[in-house]
């Protein structure tokens, strides 16, 4: 008796933390200040374009768009290297910035969706055409995706409410079968 008891408790208990709203409060003197700013947010978006000689890497952020140009076998930045850019079919003029790096500014931002890269890369007596896709993520759509509402958390309450219901009944059940067995043993 003393077991199912202490199982029901612990059962309780276990359901209890289950369905807690991740709300913590903290006793005095255990106050920790305020939390640290964030210092990051969401990444820019990316894209990649390998070949057997280069691997590029490009950066979106608004109308700039940041490349990386770097030898395949070895990593390093590509010298001397010129470069003709492509998204969705529309050429974009690209300026050398560094070794390796350059710049490219578009005429309007991209709109959300999978734009086709193409690169053709000239770097002395080497060329190749580099190929990928940028994913452009509308940022307010998927913030709209991973937001809970109350509906979810009262489903998830009223689940957990009749499954302790249900372990109730069960455990007076067996309590009551219990004392029938008892009495009838006397």
């Amino acid at each position: 008796m003393n077991r199912f008891r202490n199982m029901l408790i612990a059962l309780m208990g276990v359901v209890g933390l289950a369905l807690s709203v991740n709300t913590v409060w903290a006793g005095e003197g255990h106050d920790h200040g305020d939390a640290p700013a964030a210092t990051g947010g969401p990444a820019l978006p990316r894209f990649t374009a390998v070949s057997e000689l280069f691997e590029l890497v490009g950066v979106v952020n608004g109308k700039q768009i940041t490349l990386y140009l770097d030898r395949f076998a070895d990593g390093s930045p590509v010298k001397d290297a010129k470069m003709e850019l492509e998204l969705g079919g529309v050429k974009v003029p690209v300026e050398s910035h560094a070794e390796g790096e350059f710049e490219a500014t578009l005429g309007q931002e991209l709109k959300p969706g999978v734009v086709a890269v193409a690169v053709t890369v000239m770097a002395g007596e080497e060329s190749d055409l580099l190929a990928g896709e940028l994913d452009l993520h509308d940022e307010v759509a998927v913030a709209e995706a991973h937001r809970h509402d109350w509906k979810e958390y009262l489903t998830w309450i009223i689940a957990g409410l009749a499954g302790l219901a249900l372990l109730i009944a069960i455990g007076r059940r067996v309590r009551a079968s219990r004392k029938n067995v008892i009495r009838g043993a006397v």
